[in-house]
């Protein structure tokens, strides 16, 4: 490559040159092409082993990168990347072993040797970019870029962990399809095809793990959550999926804190802040542990625990934050992590593994340093402070991320990752594509790579999807102590994204650990949810979740908790007291068995049998002066139309149906009017009997019996045809109200009015009638003492009068059945008015004074003329 492209490469030394090894597959190169050419001074590390074919390997064996600063002047230097990761480093092994195992496998590539070239890509997109480089540029011709790539030794790259390096890399390798098979790299923007047509991975997309996740948070009912991440593609893309579904599914994300590529101290402590004051208690993180690792130490500083921490699988089973320092701050963590297995022989391997002064192990040696603390003779090191390292180092005494595996996730993807290309290297060298040789193009291996299927020893079926990617299969990781005070990745339940909707989740709550140890799942709200019988009102300007508790209008009830809307209930339905269900109204009405209706009937009763009792008397004594002088036939059909009136209440006590409705109305007023007829003409019969002049006496014989009836019946007939003409257009019907007494739940059965001026109209005329009665008595108020037809009458239209117009108020401002009521005590308190002032003196005369009963006795002094 060219020198203005200014892209470092290294070349190691080896026993045998590229030249040879790719004219023993088949490449023929052109001497006359010029050479690709190193810039730096230095050469990349890479731990490596020669074979027929090459596979290439991306590392992040440290989370610190370098920061560049190239003076454009000399040529660039490579700085050495700082923080080593032993997990990381456990990952390269684990691809050591797997070429091994397959090398001596005799069935898989039989007569191919699987050589590798492993890289340290820092975790970052410039050393990821310089480590591919040197990768696949070794010691070949070049002309163009393309013929460099196009020709590299190494068909297929395994890598990387992070998604914005392996975006760098995935991108410069898809033109030339050469493939890059991920172990580690989730984001879901490197499902795109067009962009990265020759990318693959073990690991599931980041959008099944959002997917979980969102589903996770919902099940335990979080509806508050933070989230925290990085400024790389992996935390940018998984957070806006994961807050995007999460308010899709009723979720309100409190704050979202972003941790910057090189934080500092004040930056950490505002994160911490906001952290602490926020009233959220479930904190969501997409990162990996090397970037949280400066938080959680300000943190755990602060003594800060409460937080429930939810992981995604970068830092989920990440064992530099399990040391006792982090434990009251990340003990119950509950995350997604990829399945683990136990590789059979991995262990022994990555325990055998001794340090070597032979070129290709320098990775090796590094990892013994950083482990024990010491330093090799031989790297020529000159960290004084650190002692010599006496070669009786054991890594069976040492506990780190390195050797435990007794549950493998990310070094299974790498595992899986290496067997994937070995059996489209097996099929594509079995295949008449390969012309029965070892020479074939990266293009080949891609289009076999994408075809793979095979069941590995794990019984576990290894395929890629249309997107490069395999079945979405997750543990559900829970952050516990053990009985020594370590803490311990313990599965709680799992996640399959291929499974149906309602099956894909799988939890074992009983088992799970939550923050700070406690046994009770955590809550985080920004407003506790309503109880049922009152809704959520939003705070204006607030996120959905902080909202305000508003019981239930009246009529309208909520059975859950958190409900937004109250629902009406049906007609005829009210809410119980808590506003919680709907019950059926009570109908009510005056009813006989009320305490009021038996009340009414007994006084009704009592009317009666009054009645009955004056009506026995004036017909056991119609031949005394008494009877005889008060008109004994108009007498007797007054009794009748009382008898009549104290009747009629009862058509009103009871429950309305359609003929009580249409009588009740008909009946009080005919019968009211019948009365005061018959009032009317003993009037006019005592006014004509008492005055003594000529006219007045030739009236009285022109006014007689046959006279009176016919006054009587014209009386009367107005009001039967407004009854029959209001039965006739507007008759009443039985009705439910339900508005008089909705806060009560009882539903007033009573009779409706179509037209309520007709009832109005019949009561003015009988107003009117009693009017004119009370009008005529008073003028006959200075008849003789001992005759007091006229100043009963008098009396008994003041009362019926009074009860009326008292009645009118009462009638309209009553509610439900009381309106009822009124009437009806206005009906009896009338007719008793009329019942008592005019007939129970005369039977006081007739039956305790019989010697005032005679004609003598009712003529008097005060009848002779003057």
């Amino acid at each position: 490559m060219g020198s203005k492209d200014g892209i470092e490469r290294g070349m190691l030394k080896e026993e045998e040159t590229v030249t040879d090894r790719q004219r023993s597959l088949g490449i023929e190169q052109d001497s006359s092409l010029p050479q690709c050419v190193k810039l730096a001074d230095s050469e990349p590390l890479a731990l490596q082993s020669e074979g027929d074919v090459l596979i290439g390997g991306l590392f992040p064996l440290h989370f610190v990168a370098p920061k560049l600063q190239n003076s454009y002047r000399s040529k660039p230097q490579l700085t050495p990347c700082s923080g080593f990761d032993h997990r990381a480093f456990r990952w390269m092994m684990t691809m050591v072993f797997a070429v091994e195992e397959i090398n001596r496998n005799t069935s898989l590539l039989p007569g191919v040797k699987l050589g590798y070239r492993i890289m340290d890509s820092c975790d970052h997109v410039h050393t990821s970019l310089q480590a591919l480089m040197s990768l696949v540029n070794r010691l070949i011709p070049l002309q163009t870029l393309p013929s460099c790539l196009m020709d590299s030794p190494v068909p297929a790259v395994i890598g990387l962990a992070s998604s914005s390096p392996t975006r760098a890399v995935a991108h410069t390798l898809g033109p030339f399809n050469l493939p890059l098979v991920s172990f580690f790299a989730t984001c879901t923007c490197l499902t795109d095809k067009d962009s990265y047509p020759s990318f693959l991975r073990t690991v599931p997309s980041d959008l099944f793990q959002v997917r979980g996740l969102v589903q996770l948070v919902t099940f335990f009912n979080w509806l508050w959550v933070g989230t925290i991440g990085t400024t790389d593609d992996y935390s940018q893309y998984g957070i806006q999926a994961f807050s995007s579904q999460f308010r899709k599914q009723g979720g309100c994300v409190a704050f979202h804190l972003i941790i910057p590529k090189t934080p500092s101290v004040a930056g950490i402590q505002d994160i911490a802040n906001r952290l602490q004051s926020s009233t959220a208690r479930v904190v969501v993180v997409f990162a990996t542990e090397g970037q949280l690792l400066d938080l959680f130490l300000e943190l755990a500083e602060r003594n800060v625990t409460g937080i429930q921490w939810v992981a995604s699988e970068a830092w989920v089973t990440a064992s530099l934050l399990t040391s006792p320092h982090f434990h009251p701050l990340l003990e119950g963590t509950l995350g997604f992590s990829f399945p683990g297995v136990m590789i059979p022989g991995l262990k022994e391997f990555l325990l055998n593994v001794r340090p070597s002064p032979k070129p290709g192990l320098e990775f090796v040696n590094m990892f013994w340093e950083e482990l024990f603390g010491c330093r090799l003779e031989f790297t020529g090191e000159s960290a004084a402070e650190k002692p010599v390292c006496t070669g009786l180092e054991d890594l069976r005494f040492t506990e780190s991320s390195y050797n435990d595996v007794s549950k493998v996730r990310i070094s299974y993807n790498v595992y899986k990752a290496v067997y994937a290309i070995a059996h489209a290297l097996h099929t594509l060298l079995k295949s008449d594509s390969a012309g029965h040789s070892k020479s074939f193009t990266s293009t080949q291996l891609l289009q076999h790579l994408k075809k793979v299927n095979f069941t590995n020893q794990f019984e576990e079926k290894v395929y890629f999807d249309s997107n490069g990617e395999p079945v979405p299969l997750y543990d559900i990781i829970n952050w516990q102590k053990d009985s020594n005070g370590k803490i311990r990745f313990l599965k709680v339940g799992s996640y399959d994204g291929s499974a149906p909707f309602r099956q894909q989740l799988q939890i074992d709550q009983s088992t799970i650990v939550w923050a700070g140890g406690q046994s009770q799942v955590p809550s985080s709200q920004c407003s506790a949810p309503c109880l049922p019988g009152s809704r959520q009102a939003r705070r204006l300007g607030e996120p959905r979740c902080c909202f305000d508790c508003l019981p239930c209008a009246d009529g309208e009830i909520s059975n859950q908790t958190g409900s937004t809307e109250c629902t009406k209930c049906p007609e005829y339905h009210w809410p119980d007291k808590g506003k919680v269900k709907c019950v059926a109204g009570v109908e009510e009405f005056l009813s006989f068995h009320d305490t009021m209706g038996i009340i009414l009937v007994a006084l009704t009763l009592l009317g009666v049998i009054l009645t009955t009792i004056v009506t026995v008397v004036f017909h056991r004594f119609r031949t005394t002066p008494v009877v005889k002088a008060n008109n004994s036939e108009i007498s007797f059909l007054l009794l009748l139309s009382l008898k009549l009136c104290f009747l009629c209440s009862l058509v009103f006590i009871g429950q309305p149906s359609v003929w009580t409705c249409r009588l009740r109305q008909a009946t009080f007023a005919i019968s009211f009017v019948l009365c005061l007829s018959c009032l009317l003409v003993k009037t006019i019969v005592v006014l004509l009997a008492f005055r003594a002049n000529i006219y007045a006496s030739k009236a009285l014989k022109l006014f007689g019996p046959s006279q009176q009836r016919s006054l009587i019946i014209c009386t009367i007939a107005p009001q039967v045809c407004l009854c029959a003409g209001w039965l006739l257009g507007a008759p009443s019907f039985p009705f439910k109200n339900p508005n008089y007494q909705a806060s009560t739940g009882k539903i007033v059965v009573e009779c409706k009015e179509p037209w309520p001026p007709g009832f109005y109209l019949v009561l003015g005329y009988i107003g009117f009638l009693a009017f004119i009665c009370l009008l005529l008595a008073f003028l006959g108020r200075k008849l003789p003492d001992t005759f007091n037809e006229a100043k009963l009458i008098t009396f008994s239209m003041l009362i019926f009068l009074a009860v009326w117009i008292s009645f009118i108020p009462a009638y309209v401002s009553s509610p439900g059945k009381f309106t009822v009521a009124v009437e009806v005590f206005a009906i009896l308190a009338s007719s008793f008015g009329l019942l008592l002032c005019i007939f129970v003196p005369k039977c006081y005369i007739i039956l305790l004074q019989p010697q005032r009963n005679i004609k003598k006795g009712m003529t008097g002094r005060h009848l002779t003329r003057p």
